[in-house]
Order: structure tokens, then C-alpha cells, then sequence
């Protein structure tokens, strides 16, 4: 259930970009189900999973977050499963499979066209996003809301010191909005921020993290509109 209300001090608004403004795990489990399928000679979906977050934690600090490196795992994946007997047909799909993902139009989350506008009156709005750079970007300008952010970082990861080093000494007027409680909520608050929490439809395992406890400075909201709804009756 959403608090109350969020503490009169807060002037600035830190943004997640993927499934906070946008839908984006939904295209990787939609791949991921087409990556089983095509792999199922040789392991049944569960295991093939399995196989395939293992690849990315390994590769993670090689590629990054984002499409690219996700599509290096699953050809990686293919090769470790087939004991290298995959055919180059498959390879070649789970190609197409990425350039598809990269290309695939962005679809706004509900009341994120409505309320972004709006809060970008009150507040200063600077958009804090992990993921490969040229895509962000990418996705950013496809989206139709790039001239409503004050400041725009992508990152490699967001620490503690990821949100030090963006907001610095304005910390305490600071709200980080987003998805993961890994990457926007946890480290946000140990900086010094507030932050509030929208759950998105899918959480990627390697996201996944327990919630803070209650306090007064963390927030939770169930969709956009409520962000909006919560820092506007302040």
C-alpha cells in the first residue's frame, strides 16, 4: 500500500528508465522462451534457464547489462549445451533474434505519457539507467520524453557511490523512482536519498532483492500514476 506522502524537501526526481518508464523484461522472457524452444533437442526450458542466467553472470562484467551481451550468453549457452554440435542455422537465429530486440519499438508503461510531463514541472528530472550506451540512447529518443530530463546518466551499475557521484550534496532532495530494489532502492537510501518502489510485471533473477524495511524515507507505489499521485500531495 502506498504511504502517505513524501517529505516537502524533495526537488529532484532520479529516474529508471527499463521497466520503470518502459517495458523491457517482457521482450527478454518473450526471447528466452523462443531461445528454449529452439534449443530443445538438447535440454529441456528449466535447466536450458538455468544454463543461460549462469552465462550471463559470468559475462556480465565482459558485456554489460543490456541486448548484446544477453544475445553473446544465449550463443554462448547454445554452444555449452550442444557440446558444440549446435547447427549454425540456430546461431544465425539467435542473431536475428537480438537485432529484432534491438529494433523493437518502445511501448511506454501506463501513465508514464501522462504524469512525466507533469512532474517535470515541479521537479528536476534526471534519468539514472543501467544498459548498454548507443541502445539507451536509442531508446531514449524513441521515447519521445529525452527533453523532459534536466540530466541523463547510464551507467554500468548503480552503487551507493553511483548516486553520490550524480546527485552529490543534493542527496536529501533527492527521490530515485524505479523497479529494482537491487539497483534503485537499496543503494539510493544508503546514499541518503528517498525512494520509491514500483514493481514491475517481471523481475529478472538477477535483480531480485528483499525490500527495506519501513522507514521513513521509502515509498512503494503500483504504477506510475501512483508515483505521480504520491509526490503530488505533498
Amino acid at each position: 500500500m502506498e504511504r502517505a506522502s513524501l517529505p516537502s524537501s524533495i526537488k529532484i526526481l532520479g529516474l529508471d528508465a527499463d521497466d520503470t518508464l518502459w517495458q523491457n523484461e517482457e521482450f527478454f522472457r518473450l526471447t528466452q522462451d523462443r531461445f528454449a524452444d529452439m534449443l530443445s533437442a538438447y535440454m529441456p526450458p528449466d535447466p536450458l534457464h538455468a544454463e543461460l542466467l549462469a552465462a550471463e553472470r559470468r559475462n556480465l562484467g565482459r558485456y554489460g547489462y543490456g541486448i548484446k551481451g544477453f544475445m553473446l550468453s544465449m550463443v554462448e549457452t547454445a554452444i555449452d549445451v550442444s557440446k558444440g554440435q549446435v547447427p549454425a542455422h540456430v546461431i544465425h537465429d539467435i542473431l536475428t533474434m537480438g537485432r529484432d530486440m534491438l529494433n523493437h519499438p518502445i511501448h511506454l508503461l501506463p501513465g508514464v505519457a501522462e504524469c512525466l510531463p507533469r512532474l517535470a514541472q515541479e521537479y528536476a528530472l534526471v534519468l539514472v539507467t543501467k544498459g548498454d550506451l548507443l541502445h539507451q540512447e536509442q531508446k531514449l529518443a524513441q521515447s519521445g520524453l529525452g527533453d523532459l530530463f534536466e540530466d541523463v546518466h547510464i551507467v554500468s551499475e548503480k552503487h551507493i557511490t553511483t548516486y553520490q557521484r550524480i546527485f552529490g550534496a543534493q542527496l536529501a532532495a533527492t527521490a530515485m523512482v524505479g523497479n529494482s530494489i537491487k539497483s534503485d532502492i537499496l543503494p539510493a537510501l544508503a546514499a541518503g536519498a528517498a525512494a520509491i518502489h514500483i514493481p514491475g510485471r517481471y523481475e529478472w533473477e538477477m535483480e531480485k532483492a528483499d525490500a527495506p524495511p519501513e522507514g521513513p524515507r521509502f515509498f512503494k507505489a503500483s504504477s506510475f500514476n501512483k508515483v505521480s499521485a504520491l509526490l503530488m500531495e505533498m
